[in-house]
C-alpha cells in the first residue's frame, strides 16, 4: 500500500508539456530511460519487499516461494516496461505506446496482484509501525470502501470506463502532451487494472471471474477493432512522428488496434479458460462431494 501511494505521488508530481514520458531522451536511438520519477518508486517498493520477505521468511511458515515469483516477475515487467527501450519507443510510435500499456494492465497488474504484497511488505515495518499499519488498513470506513470497489461487477465497470474515457482521442492525445494527464493516465490504467484483477482473482467465483474477464476481453477488442479498421487517423499528436519510423499515421494507429485486439485479447482469453476450467473441477468436486454426503 505504501509504495502504491509513492507510485501515485510521483507520477503526478511533475507537471509539463514537453514529453508525456517525462524524462525520456529525445535522441535518435532507442535507450534506458533512469527518470527519477519512475526509478525511485520502483525501487522503494522493490526494497521493501525485499526486506519483508527476508523477515517474513525467518518465521516459522516462512515466506510463500509461489507469490514472491508473481510479484518480482510482475515487478520486473513493470520496471521493464517503464525504463527499458520499450518506454522510449513508445514516445515514438503509437504501436510501442499501445505495448507499453497492455504490460501494465494484463502482466504488471494481474502478476502483482496474485502475490498479494501487502502483507509481506508490512513485514519491513518496525513492530509498532507494523501494528498501527494494520489497525490503519482495519479501520471499518477502509474495509467498507475497499469491499464495495473490489466487487467484481464494480472492478470490472471502473477500469473498463477508464480504458475507454482516456481513449478518447483528444484526451489521449492531450496526455501524450501534457506530463501531468500523461501520468495520471498510467496510474489510472495500472490501479483500475490492479483493482479488477483483484476481483476476479481474491474476491469473485471462479465462474464470475471467468465471466469479468469475458466482458473486460470482449470490450477491449472492440476498442481495439475500432481503432484498427477507422479509415482516418483519429489519434493525430500519437502518430506524428510515424513518418520517421517508416510508418503512415494510420498505419501506426492500426498497429496499435491490433495490440489492443489481438494478443492483448489473447491474454484476457487465456486468463477467462483458465478460470472457467477451474470452475469446472471445483463445481464437480463440489458434485461429488454432495453425492457422497447423500449416500451416506
Amino acid at each position: 500500500m505504501r509504495a502504491l501511494i509513492t507510485l501515485a505521488i510521483v507520477l503526478l508530481a511533475s507537471t509539463g508539456a514537453a514529453s508525456a514520458h517525462g524524462g525520456a531522451p529525445n535522441g535518435d536511438r532507442a535507450s534506458w530511460t533512469f527518470d527519477p520519477w519512475i526509478v525511485t518508486p520502483l525501487l522503494v517498493s522493490g526494497v521493501i519487499y525485499a526486506l519483508g520477505s527476508v523477515r517474513l521468511a525467518r518465521r516459522a511458515h516462512g515466506l510463500q516461494a509461489g507469490r514472491a515469483v508473481a510479484f518480482w516477475a510482475g515487478w520486473l515487467s513493470l520496471a521493464a516496461t517503464l525504463t527499458s527501450p520499450l518506454h522510449w519507443l513508445g514516445e515514438h510510435l503509437f504501436t510501442f505506446h499501445m505495448i507499453e500499456h497492455e504490460i501494465l494492465m494484463a502482466i504488471s497488474a494481474p502478476l502483482i496482484v496474485a502475490a498479494r504484497p501487502l502483507g509481506t511488505m508490512l513485514w519491513a515495518l518496525p513492530r509498532e509501525a507494523r501494528r498501527r499499519s494494520g489497525k490503519t488498513l482495519n479501520l471499518a470506513m477502509l474495509r467498507r470502501g475497499w469491499s464495495w470497489l473490489a466487487r467484481g461487477s464494480n472492478a470490472t465497470l471502473l477500469h473498463g470506463v477508464a480504458i475507454w474515457v482516456w481513449h478518447v482521442p483528444p484526451l489521449f492525445d492531450a496526455a501524450v502532451e501534457q506530463i501531468a494527464l500523461h501520468r495520471l493516465q498510467h496510474l489510472s490504467f495500472f490501479g483500475t487494472a490492479v483493482l479488477f484483477w483483484w476481483a476476479v482473482l481474491w474476491r469473485s467465483q471462479a465462474g464470475a471471474a471467468a465471466w469479468h474477464v469475458v466482458i473486460t476481453m470482449l470490450h477491449t477488442s472492440v476498442l481495439g477493432a475500432l481503432m484498427a479498421l477507422a479509415p482516418r487517423v483519429l489519434y493525430g499528436a500519437q502518430t506524428a512522428t510515424s513518418v520517421a519510423w517508416g510508418l503512415t499515421p494510420l498505419e501506426d494507429q492500426q498497429l496499435a488496434g491490433l495490440i489492443m485486439w489481438v494478443p492483448a485479447g489473447t491474454i484476457y482469453a487465456g486468463a477467462a479458460l483458465a478460470l472457467i476450467v477451474l470452475w469446472i473441477k471445483t463445481s464437480g468436486e463440489k458434485a461429488r462431494s454432495a453425492h457422497v454426503l447423500h449416500a451416506v
